[in-house]
């Protein structure tokens, strides 16, 4: 199982990275706007926070720009970097051309079909909305099962992003997803409980060890 940072922000990346715990960062272009350094800039200092990879999302609109685009970000994270395309007929297109040579990720997808083609396309990972699917689809609550039973035993690996707290990396944690994504804010959450406080404070207050406190 994987944590991995859903920010652009470099003060987030730098106190996650302290933890040790949190292996990499996913990235996408609403992200980078909220980043206070250009983009370049940006995603080099993100790829020194972390032993993992760092997820770049493409916005070029054509095949040959989307891989000018990826050759840049490359040569800015080198083999940290993995490419997220959008889950659309020309991402497919290029997903299939780019993963030849990087390693790839199918973002936005909403249905098990799409998993299934980000698959064949060669992409590497499949990513999914958690809390919006939920939201928007139906069977949204179900989606994140889906996705993994459709690549089970395939060399793609689905990703959880879209977790908006503790609660919903669970929920995709037991649906099967074993790399989950989520803010500074909810990894923050996840290793907090009041209940946990107050078993110290009782620790602290009636016991010894083999240091003085």
């Amino acid at each position: 199982m994987q944590l991995l940072l859903d920010s652009a922000i470099i003060d987030d990346a730098i106190k996650v990275s302290k933890w040790g715990w949190v292996y990499g960062a996913t990235t996408n272009p609403t992200l980078l706007a909220l980043s206070n350094l250009s983009p370049e800039k940006t995603l080099l200092k993100m790829s020194k926070c972390f032993k993992g990879p760092v997820f770049y999302q493409l916005i070029g609109k054509t095949i040959d720009s989307m891989e000018s685009e990826a050759k840049l970000a490359s040569d800015i994270l080198g083999k940290k970097l993995v490419l997220k395309i959008p889950a659309t007929e020309l991402g497919f297109l290029a997903t299939n051309r780019l993963s030849k040579t990087f390693t790839c990720a199918v973002t936005s997808i909403f249905t098990p079909a799409q998993a299934m083609v980000a698959h064949v396309s060669g992409a590497c990972y499949a990513l999914y909305y958690h809390n919006r699917a939920k939201k928007l689809l139906t069977n949204g609550k179900r989606l994140a099962s889906e996705l993994v039973k459709v690549l089970k035993n395939t060399s793609t690996k689905v990703v959880a992003a879209s977790l908006k707290s503790p609660e919903e990396v669970v929920e995709a944690r037991l649906a099967g997803v074993s790399i989950l994504s989520t803010s500074y804010k909810v990894l923050s959450e996840m290793v907090q409980h009041d209940l946990s406080d107050s078993a110290l404070q009782d620790f602290n207050q009636k016991g010894i060890g083999l240091i003085s406190q």
